[in-house]
């Protein structure tokens, strides 16, 4: 197995190489040189648990791993930092089924992945004989850098680095990573938005010349988000987990399709579940979810794709993105893997804001259906979810109920579907308690968090009751074109 840019330039490297990478030379993202077809095998995957599955899949595409390097890695990283044996629970409320991505060490779906990258990465390091120190450079609308930062802190000769929106993320986010204990780590809000600080991050990454005035300094960048391989590849295993789980409990028989509903703002995690439908996974549609910014809703059901309009801060800020990097990974296969059609669509939207795509790719999309949900319509299923069956949803998480709600107005046919839960509820109170016609005013973090565990007869997750007596440690602010200067400083060059 091997690793190309979705842009058509000659690299053709190992897993272990495209990790370190992060990004192609030309801009461009790694995806695999295939995917390996596992329909016949899930008969075999129905009984492994999270670790064996994670273990069976992954060894498929870093095959320049030792057998014993990713068992070590899995290991490390789905150990008691999850709050269940399971991992990735899948739970069947009234006719709705949610896997649970939340059970790790910072309450989100990004923990699944970053808590193994980093251990991936480390290794990666050693094979390719690598000398310099690794900055790993991210941006974040919430949940990726609270993720990364805890899966890289400390670890041996990586900096880690994450911009995040000083008005574009949760009090709790925001505190989460504020409090980031590590002697590798640093955090930086910005002023602007979410956007503002990718495209930011990724022009970086992009500047030769001054990615060569780091490597003279003994530095060399690499990046946490999905647009990294080692970071969306563990996104695959939990789709097939979570289908495997309703055949073993004989919700399903082995090769029902199922729907997916996916919150989705960069696109890693519904790509994540693309890949997964590649290598046999039966899936019959993947619902794209989007909140206002229903950039993705516009796609699927048009054709076109156009950034060109005002950015919402809504209540589900994870989503509040107008450039969902991972989508040219979609591009480049629904093109059938033509990457000059990748680069023409990509240079449109960097010169114009927009492209469209032609026939023949839309075509290819058949396997997604685009849905969004409205802030007062995410306020509204918060509560129906919880009066109905006592069960706490998040923002992201009823933005998927909605859209799936939505999905079932216009397909009559019943097919199990799984509502992927990306955060807990504790991660955004303030919104699920109001949600829930609970009176937040002149009520700090800590109150409304207390609250919203009284009136639910629910706990708070110990990372999240654990910021109360947490120090702020990190207090850096930046304009959004500043960020060389701010990593200039981190770095003492």
């Amino acid at each position: 197995m091997h690793f190309i840019s979705t842009r058509g330039c000659n690299e053709k490297i190992k897993g272990s190489k495209a990790i370190v990478n992060g990004l192609c030379s030309d801009g461009g993202l790694y995806v695999p040189t295939e995917f390996p077809y596992i329909k016949n095998k899930l008969n075999k995957f129905v009984s492994l648990s999270y670790n064996e599955l994670c273990f069976e899949i992954l060894k498929l595409f870093l095959d320049d791993f030792t057998e014993e390097e990713l068992r070590s890695c899995i290991k490390k990283a789905y150990d008691n930092k999850f709050d269940t044996k399971i991992i990735a629970p899948t739970k069947k409320i009234n006719n709705h089924y949610f896997l649970e991505l939340y059970h790790g060490p910072t309450c989100a779906f990004k923990d699944m992945a970053l808590t193994l990258m980093p251990h991936l990465l480390e290794k990666s390091l050693k094979k390719n004989n690598i000398k310099e120190e690794v900055v790993i450079l991210t941006a974040t609308s919430g949940d990726t850098g609270k993720a990364a930062l805890e899966g890289f802190k400390n670890l041996n000769q990586i900096k880690i680095i994450v911009f995040f929106p000083e008005d574009g993320v949760s009090n709790i986010q925001k505190l989460q990573m504020r409090t980031q204990e590590g002697n590798n780590t640093y955090v930086v809000s910005i002023n602007g938005n979410f956007d503002d600080a990718q495209s930011a991050v990724k022009n970086i990454f992009n500047d030769d010349e001054f990615n060569k005035y780091l490597l003279e300094n003994n530095y060399r960048l690499s990046s946490a988000n999905s647009i990294n391989i080692g970071r969306l590849l563990p996104q695959i295993v939990y789709y097939f987990y979570s289908y495997l789980s309703l055949v073993r409990d004989k919700h399903i028989k082995l090769n029902d399709k199922t729907n997916f509903v996916v919150p989705t703002g960069n696109f890693g995690n519904i790509l994540a579940a693309y890949y997964a439908k590649l290598m046999g996974l039966p899936i019959n549609k993947l619902i794209c979810a989007s909140n206002e910014n229903n950039i993705l809703y516009d796609f699927f059901n048009t054709g076109k794709y156009d950034k060109n309009r005002i950015l919402h801060l809504t209540t589900s800020p994870s989503m509040d993105i107008l450039i969902s990097s991972n989508l040219e990974r979609l591009l480049f296969e629904i093109s059938n893997r033509d990457d000059k059609k990748v680069n023409l669509l990509i240079n449109s939207l960097n010169n114009k804001g927009f492209y469209e795509i032609d026939e023949n790719m839309k075509l290819n999309l058949n396997t997604f259906h685009g849905e969004y949900a409205t802030s007062a319509e995410v306020k509204e299923n918060i509560n129906k979810v919880f009066n109905e069956n006592n069960y706490l949803i998040d923002t992201h998480t009823s933005v998927a109920y909605t859209a799936y709600e939505k999905y079932k107005q216009v397909n009559l046919e019943y097919i199990s579907t799984i509502i992927v839960s990306t955060a807990s509820p504790y991660k955004f109170s303030k919104d699920v308690l109001s949600s829930l016609g609970g009176d937040i005013k002149n009520l700090n973090e800590f109150d409304i968090l207390e609250r919203l565990s009284s009136y639910t007869n629910t706990e708070i997750p110990l990372p999240i009751e654990n910021l109360k007596t947490a120090n702020i440690l990190h207090n850096r602010n930046c304009e959004k074109y500043e960020l060389k200067k701010e990593i200039k400083n981190i770095l003492k060059v």
